[in-house]
């Protein structure tokens, strides 16, 4: 997007139409929602209102950034996931759409009212323990990530989203859990293989690597939940796990392999098994 120096007093419209043409109307109207503070409506019901310099120049400067790759998400600092808004920085991963199918099937096992303790691990943004947390207010959730940063991130989440019932910790997956068991564990980890070439396209560009990659072929986290997660469930707890496209088969397998029965694979949206888990076999 170029702007005539000129032309200081570029109105909303005209703002919009030139933006539109660089990253499409859609992201141009989500970065000048972010620079001017207002709602949608707003900018259609002002329209012709017009730019003050400072306002011109940061929205080409996001416009600019935009054009160059980086996600929305971290240009405005802001991501909605299952109807809540959560702040994302590059330190997480920017929350998905297909990933709100972890917390349909995390509530399903969760009836409303229930006491119970969950744990999330891998948290990031916190997106995933917040929902759930958030419609089971009841329920003690514990979210544990490696990351200082992201750890820093989820507790901002929960004091902006008003979430008191959960605990977030600096841990690497279960160390700092000892002898703790829970009645459901979830986890949305790095599954993404190594030389996967989607790592050099799009929004992945610049997100953390860490909390992308696991291993050659990105088993190394799954295998080690599954191995682990028995020696932190009740008997007859679940363990829900988010993968790639083409690992629900392998993943099943070492669920039945670790001790769990009624294993399962369950499709997102767009049709992939994006979630599979089962519950822990009562010996």
């Amino acid at each position: 997007m170029k702007f005539n120096p000129s032309m200081r007093q570029i109105t909303i419209r005209e703002a919009l139409l030139q933006a539109g043409r660089d990253i499409g109307d859609i992201e141009a109207r989500m970065l000048l929602q972010h620079v001017l503070n207002v709602s949608q409506a707003y900018l259609i019901v002002h329209c012709e209102q017009a730019l003050t310099a400072d306002q011109a120049r940061s929205f080409r400067l996001l416009t600019g950034r935009r054009t160059h790759g980086e996600p929305v998400a971290y240009l405005t600092g802001r991501r909605e996931f299952y109807s809540l808004d959560f702040t994302v920085t590059p330190a997480v991963l920017i929350p998905r759409p297909e990933t709100e199918l972890m917390v349909d099937l995390a509530l399903a096992q969760i009836p409303p009212g229930l006491s119970c303790k969950i744990l999330d691990l891998g948290t990031g943004s916190g997106a995933i323990a917040l929902c759930i947390a958030k419609h089971r207010p009841v329920a003690e959730v514990t979210a544990v990530d490696f990351s200082a940063d992201a750890v820093a991130i989820a507790r901002t989440n929960a004091k902006q989203l008003n979430v008191g019932n959960v605990r977030i910790l600096e841990a690497d997956w279960f160390n700092g859990l000892a002898g703790e068991k829970f009645n459901l564990i979830v986890s949305n980890p790095p599954y993404v293989a190594a030389g996967d070439s989607h790592l050099t396209q799009g929004d992945l560009r610049f997100e953390p690597r860490m909390a992308l990659t696991a291993g050659g072929e990105g088993l190394d986290c799954l295998r080690s939940i599954i191995a682990s997660a028995p020696a932190h469930l009740v008997a007859g707890g679940v363990l829900l796990l988010e993968h790639g496209y083409d690992q629900a088969e392998i993943c099943r397998q070492l669920l039945s392999e670790a001790g769990f029965g009624d294993v399962f694979s369950h499709p997102d949206l767009a049709g992939i098994m994006r979630v599979s888990g089962g519950s822990l076999i009562v010996s």
